[in-house]
């Protein structure tokens, strides 16, 4: 198998998530920012400028676009390293290492915001800067992803275990628009903390304390946070009692009804995350 082809199939959609225009559009990206870190190292090991053209010394095994069709391929579907680097023909090392290369230089670029070209969101103030000023309504909610059961002894070894899945996760809150393109993603904590404590200790209360204007659409779980910020946040309706009339037991359902379909845009956002192969295995340690 020669490097031409494994690099062809490799970057089949089917195994890096993306179209084939976007991974050109990804790698035109990171090769500036991935080229000067690279300098950098090199200066910082050299101890001095360089003294030969730019280019010159040994070839490397993998050129920048491998390395990123072999990023995007791990974190699609949890290949092994030494599968890849058996598909190249190189040494398990490598493939590792160009993954640690690429990996932060894609944790760097933000969310993109498809009808505002060039625009990158990377903290929540960013997010919320947004919304306020372009209008946008978010959907917030919280991903809850499986994980190993920590280690016997391990201190805070209960603190992974989650009330609702009755098992070890680690949960992470996701913000969207409207639309269901998703804003942020992060805010990650053990599976014992709740929603509304996660989204406290991350500051999410803070800028909707801060950015007023602001409209968000949340779940059950974020009950408190709308008795906070009525103006703001929209929970799902509190159901009636048993007792009270059959009318208003069906206008409780109809806005219900309509409150979760304006909510399940940020349901698929997270189903599609799910597809990464990382996000939903048993394999990775809290």
């Amino acid at each position: 198998m020669t490097k031409k082809w494994a690099r062809a199939a490799l970057s089949h959609p089917a195994f890096t998530g993306v179209s084939r225009q976007h991974l050109g559009d990804l790698i035109e990206e990171l090769a500036e920012p991935w080229c000067a870190l690279r300098e950098a190292e090199l200066h910082q090991r050299r101890g001095h400028e360089r003294l030969r053209a730019a280019g010159a010394g040994p070839r490397q095994e993998l050129v920048f676009t491998d390395r990123v069709v072999f990023t995007l391929v791990y974190l699609r579907t949890d290949l092994p390293h030494a599968a890849l680097a058996e598909l190249y023909g190189i040494g398990c090392s490598t493939v590792s290492e160009a993954i640690g290369e690429i990996r932060p230089l894609l944790a760097r670029r933000g969310f993109a915001v498809p009808d505002r070209p060039g625009l990158r969101l990377r903290t929540l103030a960013d997010v919320f800067a947004y919304a306020e000023a372009e209008g946008v309504e978010l959907r917030i909610d919280g991903m809850e992803t499986q994980v190993r059961r920590p280690r016997a002894h391990r201190p805070g070894r209960r603190a992974f275990v989650s009330g609702k899945k009755r098992q070890n996760t680690i949960k992470t809150t996701t913000i969207n628009d409207h639309q269901g393109r998703t804003l942020w993603n992060g805010a990650d904590r053990p599976g014992r903390m709740h929603d509304q404590t996660a989204m406290r200790t991350e500051g999410i209360a803070e800028q909707l304390r801060l950015h007023p204007a602001v409209k968000a659409e949340v779940d059950e779980g974020y009950r408190g946070l709308a008795n906070e910020f009525p103006g703001q946040v929209t929970a799902p309706p509190i159901k009636p009692k048993d007792d009270v009339p059959d009318g208003e037991k069906r206008a409780w359902r109809e806005m219900r009804r309509r409150q979760s379909s304006r909510r399940i845009v940020i349901e698929h956002a997270n189903a599609e995350m799910r597809q990464w192969r990382p996000l939903r295995s048993l394999v990775h340690r809290p």
